[in-house]
């Protein structure tokens, strides 16, 4: 007798390349549904200074985008070799820019601590290029002009040395995001 073609389950095996394509299909999924979200409302109102590149407006923590300032507890060092508080200093300076009146902020999504990166403006101006021109943070690419002038009139923290903030945040063990976190920004 011959064996039944019913007795027996036959088992899906998938092949390494099986895998592999799914994997970057779902991954591409993934992306597409990221960039396909809806336009989001700009924001508008008062903001209070969390640092020199973070505010919050009533909940909402936002990251200033083209710039990196100084952290909390950094600090920089003066020409005749004192040390000072940089980082509060360009907390206090962009609390400054915030006290002209309403900020208007345009989103471009968030990043992956799940701040909302903006470009923000005060009264028409760019707090961004406003805190890199007066030498409260430097640029990342988008205020290159307005940092060559803050370092050659040495203001802010070009007035002596100062590590610059990612190198500060590296060396003093700020908490990187893990990759569950990186993945979790993809669909805030």
């Amino acid at each position: 007798m011959a064996p039944s073609v019913w007795g027996r389950k036959q088992r899906f095996r998938p092949t390494p390349g099986a895998v592999l394509l799914g994997l970057v299909v779902l991954g591409a999924l993934a992306f597409g549904l990221t960039r396909l979200q809806l336009p989001v409302a700009p924001l508008t109102g008062r903001a209070e200074a969390i640092d020199g590149d973070t505010l919050r407006m009533g909940s909402v923590r936002v990251r200033l985008m083209g710039l990196d300032a100084p952290e909390l507890d950094q600090t920089c060092t003066r020409a005749d070799g004192s040390e000072w508080s940089c980082g509060s200093e360009a907390k206090a300076a962009l609390a400054v820019r915030l006290r002209a009146g309403a900020i208007d902020c345009a989103r471009y999504g968030r990043d992956i601590y799940g701040r909302t990166l903006a470009k923000c403006s005060a009264g028409g101006a760019d707090l961004a290029a406003d805190m890199v021109r007066a030498g409260w943070a430097v640029s990342d690419d988008d205020y290159l002009y307005e940092s060559a002038a803050a370092r050659a009139q040495q203001l802010g923290i070009w007035s002596g040395r100062f590590d610059h903030p990612i190198d500060w945040r590296r060396r003093h063990g700020a908490d990187q995001p893990g990759p569950w976190e990186w993945i979790r920004s993809w669909f805030q």
